[in-house]
């Protein structure tokens, strides 16, 4: 394996890792939160379960710069894998971390603010809506993180 593979790879890994890590994080913060509603009420379950689920997208985002960065360097697609020189390889990484970064910080971040709205649905469930907006607001940097990671694996020229 060439180092450039190498760090192609970790690129990959860590797009997936750091934003898997904030998603498991912020969906247990949310889920707590949800739990404690619905053991009140039970009947609050779904308007508690977009709340829960919202911080798990982050680690989609992660997943998905991680499978654009193994289709560039031959790892999935059945073409064979690649010689990746080694600025290719660090250029790869590089582009690997404002998903994996934005992913792990706000993956965090959203749980907290759906727990909060979670709160919200306990007292007043009828604006759940309002809750889930703010959750959501916060999706909107890792959207970002997601966008800007693509950008820059698809201009890596190997």
């Amino acid at each position: 394996m060439t180092t450039g593979l190498a760090l192609s790879i970790l690129g990959a890994a860590l797009a997936v890792a750091l934003a898997g890590i904030g998603s498991a994080v912020g969906v247990s913060i949310a889920g707590e939160a949800c739990a404690g509603v619905t053991t009140e009420d039970p009947k609050k379950f779904g308007r508690l379960i977009l709340l829960q689920v919202l911080p798990g997208t982050q680690g989609v985002y992660g997943l998905l710069a991680a499978i654009m960065i193994m289709l560039n360097v031959g790892i999935l697609g059945g073409g064979g894998i690649k010689e990746i020189q080694l600025s290719t390889g660090f250029e790869l990484l590089l582009s690997s971390l404002p998903v994996a970064i934005v992913g792990l910080i706000s993956g965090i971040y959203q749980g907290k603010v759906a727990a909060a709205g979670a709160a919200i649905v306990a007292k007043r469930p009828e604006e759940g809506g309002k809750a889930i907006i703010y959750a959501a607001m916060v999706e909107t940097y890792a959207v970002f993180g997601l966008l800007i990671s693509l950008l820059l694996i698809q201009g890596v020229k190997i």
